[in-house]
């Protein structure tokens, strides 16, 4: 019951649309605070942030992105669990959470493999690293100020066994690289309660040839490489061949959104639909490190009015 109410809570302050962005980690400090404070003023109620190997680190900046703007809510989407320890990702968590009340919220992954061995690391399964590094982080002590109210921590869950995790130990769930039929179902092992915040590619581009090819290359080209993610989408219903050169226009079509504005609102309301409390959409462009701002001017009138418009009774409850 307390992650139900925590799930709750936790949308109604995210908002109905976010924003997610990895471009912002190949942007200095200053430029990366500017987008904070455009997404802000678009209306925006979340900048969802990742966490790569060798990139910034997840919380230095999501405390420099914090520090710019007044209500944004800024969620580490996700940070990796094999970066540091459960307990300075405690601190760290407390630390913004307090200097930053009810504007942080800690979301944890467990990775890949070739990004966590790098690290001298040895990647063991990620159902059994997250369980244990939750019970550590619970255990973990803080003896500094803290927020009234903790951060709410959510996992970049995909499968079930993670999903179910979310759903016990955590506010919600961030699934990344996903349809609107894996929110329909994992709707169904969260249950009403918990947090349900899927990323979704976006396309503003209506050639279906050029759609797809930017959509391959830089967005699925190197994710479906990775055996977490083929896994993911063996469970989806996607075999080898979808996985072939770059991605079959299946493939394509059911994770990016592309087209126009009403094409991109509706696989938005599609989430909505299946049960997602709060969608964060990633920008997809045809230049590397993009951020996408162009997109996200033009998207947000009709996506910020349509989430409004189709506001669920469970988020005016909170």
């Amino acid at each position: 019951m307390a992650n139900d109410i925590q799930g709750r809570a936790l949308a109604g302050r995210l908002g109905r649309v976010g924003v997610w962005s990895g471009a912002l980690n190949h942007v200095p400090a200053q430029r990366a605070q500017s987008v904070a404070e455009r997404l802000e003023d678009l209306g925006y109620g979340a900048l969802w942030i990742s966490e790569g190997f060798a990139s910034k680190e997840a919380f230095t900046h999501a405390g420099l992105l914090l520090a710019t703007t007044q209500r944004l809510v800024v969620a580490t989407g996700v940070a990796n669990i094999w970066a540091r320890d459960a307990t300075a990702a405690g601190a760290a968590a407390h630390t913004l959470g307090e200097a930053y009340p009810d504007r942080f919220v800690l979301g944890l992954g467990a990775s890949h493999g070739p990004e966590v061995d790098v690290r001298g690391h040895r990647y063991t399964k990620p159902l059994t690293a997250m369980r244990d590094y939750l019970a550590a982080l619970d255990a973990a002590g803080y003896e500094s100020p803290c927020a009234p109210r903790p951060p709410h921590r959510i996992l970049g869950a995909l499968r079930p066994g993670m999903m179910a995790l979310a759903r016990d130990h955590a506010s919600g769930a961030h699934p990344y690289f996903v349809t609107p039929e894996h929110t329909h179902k994992a709707r169904e092992i969260l249950g009403d309660g918990p947090l349900l915040a899927p990323e979704q590619a976006v396309l503003l581009e209506t050639d279906p040839g050029t759609a797809r090819a930017v959509a391959r290359r830089h967005y699925l080209a190197q994710t479906i490489t990775r055996p977490n993610y083929i896994n993911h989408l063996a469970e989806l219903g996607y075999g080898e061949d979808d996985l072939l050169g770059g991605g079959s226009d299946r493939l394509v079509d059911a994770l990016v959104a592309w087209g126009d504005h009403d094409a991109i609102r509706r696989r938005v309301r599609e989430h909505f639909d299946a049960g997602a409390d709060h969608v964060a959409i990633q920008p997809i462009t045809s230049a590397a490190h993009d951020l996408g701002l162009d997109q996200l001017d033009e998207l947000a009138p009709a996506l910020l009015r349509d989430s409004q418009a189709t506001s669920t009774p469970r988020q005016k409850a909170t």
